[in-house]
């Protein structure tokens, strides 16, 4: 358990086992602590490295918004502090967009990459899930002080008082439209694309990045040629929505199988 002063946050994260490098980006509210289920199905054959983003967890919030892109560049930066070579990644929902952001910042850093729960265009969200998504914030704290998510946070956070403030910056994160669809159609880390059967986006729109990874366009042939060029590929958890997605004794097989391929 450690914190790395890094892009100008102190950022914490904590490594277990030993093996191939494997960094587990969290979800929204979340932090490290979300895949504590699966953590030994990780270590059993990998080095993991759980960080706590921005403003979450064990990390203390800074005064600059809260970005995916912005988060992207603080596990950049946490990849050159620690002396990892080429680790994988797995993120989770706001960890899954992280970790596709960075595979579109530094190609070069990572090895493969899980993107689980994550949509690439804003307006991919079903229309009820954007309207609640405007309710989010600092006013909403008081609803939300029987979750797990605001016990998670006066449990672990720095400053505890902070969480109506990172409701407001979460809230305020929500609203900005974004599109990666061009700079995911020539994404050059291998990736996994893990969406819940009942997720916040259509099914289709998974199948739609999968599409613009040149994966699902034809026959993959008795040879596998026919497979994605860059060894991406696609994986719709059975029986889940977003909010249970790691639950699912599922996850961490389909992600290990993947981050295990040969290149």
């Amino acid at each position: 358990m450690s914190y790395a002063e890094v892009n100008g946050i102190d950022l914490y994260y904590e490594i277990h086992g030993t093996g191939e490098p494997v960094i587990l980006l969290h979800g929204g509210l979340g932090s490290g602590e979300m895949f504590t289920p699966m953590l030994s199905d990780f270590t059993a054959r990998h080095q993991v490295i759980l960080v706590d983003l921005q403003g979450h967890g064990r990390t203390a919030d800074i005064d600059r918004p809260i970005d995916l892109q912005d988060m992207a560049r603080d596990v950049a930066a946490l990849i050159d502090h620690l002396g990892l070579v080429k680790p994988d990644v797995v993120g989770f929902s706001l960890g899954g967009g992280v970790g596709l952001r960075l595979a579109i910042l530094a190609p070069e850093k990572i090895g493969r990459l899980v993107s689980a729960a994550a949509g690439i265009r804003r307006s991919a969200g079903f229309p009820d899930i954007l309207e609640q998504q405007k309710q989010v914030n600092a006013a909403s704290a008081e609803f939300m002080k029987d979750t797990p998510m605001y016990e998670l946070y006066q449990r672990v956070a720095p400053r505890p008082g902070d969480f109506p403030r990172l409701l407001d910056k979460i809230g305020e994160s929500m609203q900005r439209d974004y599109d990666l669809t061009e700079e995911v159609r020539g994404l050059q880390v291998p990736t996994l694309i893990v969406g819940a059967d009942a997720d916040m986006v259509p099914t289709s729109h998974f199948v739609e990045i999968f599409n613009l990874l040149d994966g699902g366009l034809r026959d993959g042939g008795w040879d596998r040629g026919g497979r994605p060029k860059g060894g991406h590929a696609l994986a719709i958890i059975p029986g889940t929505t977003h909010y249970d997605l790691l639950d699912s004794p599922l996850f961490a097989p389909v992600a290990l199988s993947f981050l295990d391929q040969a290149d």
